[in-house]
């Protein structure tokens, strides 16, 4: 039997590419990988990516900037030109695998793998599922491939995590007829929730609230390492109120809009991914700097802001019942990770379930930690091709 051009030694040493895209943004990181060692060599993220003035920036393996460029709006391949000729300038090694984020996999790919024609073939069926994300990391593949050709390539998806939620986290109530056509919940922010598993280590709990909270915010209860329920659905759309996203809302909304209102399913999609949340509250900015900036003076900043927080703990402390009690809610994302006031008012609502934000012996402790989902990606990316 001929073995694979790609087939290597058992835990032999790769250079992973792992590949993160966004809505408007692509993130990336080269990473040195081995059964015994971990090592970020290049890392950086591209920015207002198809739109106005676009910017990229890189980093070494100390943190130090190495690029930093702003100008023209960029696409998926300008930036993957700007990859490659970094790491020749560089003296870098090209990648030996290109690991990718991929938002949702449909009924048909639940765990990360290996990607060929049939996989591509499965993800373009995806987009229905995820429209506003697949056809940016589609594009961000099809890229790849083309610039670094011959070298494999790995999905790995944000729902993996969830796939063995109990029936009861995942069944939607609606006939069997749709669920058959694999209408369910699947949860998202998976891969950041691998990360933190990993980073916890032996001193992860058995009871665990993962509130990953960005502009796309989910909230995970884990038991023993494993997902048994979230916040979001079928779609990144549900469950917590976000940045430009409704979070869960009450379908007669969506049923009068279109009855009533003339709403297509274009301009419903449009209002739930990018004109809720946040900015429809506020009325200017989804982002939570910008609204901390103005709550003084703005009431709707204001609203925004404590809508934000009380949909967050409302979902925390429905969790908290899930898994018969937390001990620890642990905070990530750029919002989880970087406000601390908006960490405060949502711990403020939770003492009934046992949190308390400044006592590591409450019965349950809070702590915030990096989500590394560009590593996590590496890694699942250098598990299957180091074989």
């Amino acid at each position: 039997m001929t073995e694979s051009p790609h087939r290597r030694p058992d835990g032999a040493e790769l250079q992973v590419l792992a590949l993160n895209a966004g809505s408007a943004s692509l993130k990336f990181g080269l990473f040195r990988v081995s059964a015994q060692d971990f090592e970020p060599v290049l890392t950086g993220e591209a920015e207002s990516m198809g739109g106005g003035a676009g910017a990229f920036h890189a980093e070494d393996s100390a943190g130090v900037e190495v690029l930093q460029e702003t100008g023209a709006s960029l696409n998926c391949g300008d930036v993957l030109r700007r990859i490659a000729g970094l790491l020749l300038a560089r003296g870098l090694p090209a990648p030996q695998a290109i690991g990718h984020r991929i938002v949702h996999g449909g009924p048909w790919l639940q765990a990360h793998c290996r990607i060929d024609a049939k996989v591509l073939a499965q993800l373009e069926a995806a987009i229905p599922f995820a429209p506003v994300h697949m056809p940016g990391a589609l594009a961000v593949i099809h890229c790849s491939r083309e610039h670094f050709p011959g070298v494999p390539q790995v999905a790995c998806f944000d729902t993996s995590f969830h796939t063995h939620m109990p029936e009861l986290a995942r069944i939607l109530p609606i006939p069997e007829s749709l669920r058959s056509q694999g209408l369910r919940r699947y949860g998202f922010h998976g891969l950041s929730c691998e990360s933190l598993l990993r980073q916890l280590g032996a001193a992860r709990p058995s009871r665990l609230i993962i509130a990953h909270l960005g502009n796309g915010a989910s909230v995970t209860a884990v038991k023993n390492g494993m997902s048994i329920d979230t916040s979001m659905g079928m779609t990144p759309t549900g469950g917590i109120v976000m940045g430009t996203r409704t979070g869960d809302l009450d379908p007669g909304v969506l049923v009068y809009l279109a009855r009533e209102r003339g709403f297509d399913a274009a301009m419903l999609g449009d209002l739930v991914d990018h004109h809720g949340g946040l900015l429809a509250v506020s009325g200017r900015s989804a982002d939570l700097r910008e609204l901390h900036a103005a709550a003084a003076t703005d009431a709707n900043a204001r609203l925004a802001i404590e809508l934000f927080c009380y949909s967050a703990a409302k979902t925390i402390a429905a969790l908290s019942v899930v898994l018969d009690g937390a001990q620890l809610l642990l905070f990530t994302g750029g919002i989880g990770e970087h406000d601390a006031l908006v960490r405060a008012a949502i711990c403020a609502r939770l003492g009934s379930i046992g949190v308390c934000l400044d006592d590591p012996a409450a019965v349950c402790a809070v702590q915030v930690l990096p989500s590394l989902e560009d590593a996590e990606i590496a890694r699942q990316t250098w598990q299957l091709c180091s074989v």
